[in-house]
């Protein structure tokens, strides 16, 4: 069974969260589909070894599932530290 998406703390804010998504994901070289970002973990699983597929991922390790989204959410958040420095600087 697919896992739930998580729920941002502001709702309204899950389009702009997807839509960072697959803008830092395709910097760094990932095929990315804006209609569909979560599917970039898939590339990300493929291309550290890990074994991920769209059913029941309950056989991998917490190392493995971290390695995924480590790398996914860690691009995001240096991203938006970015973003916030450069809106500092325009202050």
């Amino acid at each position: 069974m697919p896992r739930k998406k998580r729920r941002p703390l502001v709702p309204q804010a899950r389009d702009s969260l997807d839509q960072l998504k697959a803008e830092v994901m395709a910097k760094q070289g990932y095929k990315t589909d804006k209609n569909n970002p979560d599917q970039v973990k898939f590339e990300v699983a493929n291309e550290l070894g890990i074994p991920l597929n769209d059913e029941y991922n309950g056989a991998l390790t917490s190392k493995q599932a971290g390695k995924i989204g480590g790398n996914i959410g860690g691009n995001m958040v240096k991203e938006m530290v970015k973003m916030a420095q450069q809106n500092l600087k325009k202050q």
